[in-house]
């Protein structure tokens, strides 16, 4: 493969992470309702150190139609931007996976002890293609206003989140919920 091929190639995946990563806080903090409201508003250009990139029209609309997409929608986008590019899954290396070992021993001492988490993302991670219809309508009514066609794409597109801050009794009722409809759930 051409370099500047598997170079564009990179840059699209990792535009594409950034694209779901932004899409999936905004998520968050609308209380994970399906699907996000939406603004007219344009995106500014963020601001770093010295003066501030002109962006292309074009570059500025394509960010504006991106933000605004619904999770969903975010999803179909990557599976037709692999298709059509002919993207594989990769894997993501450990951001600590390249330190030398013996580095990896000071900092696990001088870590400091971790305060016990009180609220958790709930995520499907997989199904029981025997039980997918029965998980398809447990996750409809998990998700305040998912009908069920939004659920059938979520189920289809796993992983997805399906919650996320709850505390974590709520986290257990749900991922007991989809557990018993025939997914696996992890909370994080």
């Amino acid at each position: 493969m051409h370099a500047g091929t598997q170079a564009s190639m990179f840059c699209i995946r990792r535009a594409l992470r950034a694209a779901a990563h932004i899409h999936r806080t905004l998520l968050h903090q609308h209380t994970c309702a399906l699907p996000l409201l939406k603004t007219n508003s344009t995106l500014a250009a963020p601001s770093f150190d010295g003066p501030p990139k002109d962006y292309s029209p074009k570059i500025q609309q394509l960010v504006n139609d991106i933000a605004n997409l619904t999770l969903l929608e975010v999803s179909d986008l990557n599976e037709l931007l692999k298709k059509t590019l002919n993207i594989k899954d990769v894997g993501m290396m450990p951001m600590g996976a390249m330190a030398a070992p013996g580095a990896q021993a000071v900092d696990e001492e001088e870590a400091p002890i971790k305060k016990e988490q009180t609220h958790f993302t709930v995520k499907l991670t997989e199904v029981n293609a025997a039980e997918k219809v029965k998980l398809i309508k447990e996750v409809k009514n998990c998700i305040q206003g998912l009908n069920l066609v939004q659920a059938k794409k979520l189920v289809e597109s796993l992983p997805q989140e399906i919650r996320a801050n709850v505390s974590k009794d709520e986290a257990e009722k749900l991922k007991a919920a989809l557990q018993a409809a025939g997914g696996t759930v992890v909370l994080e």
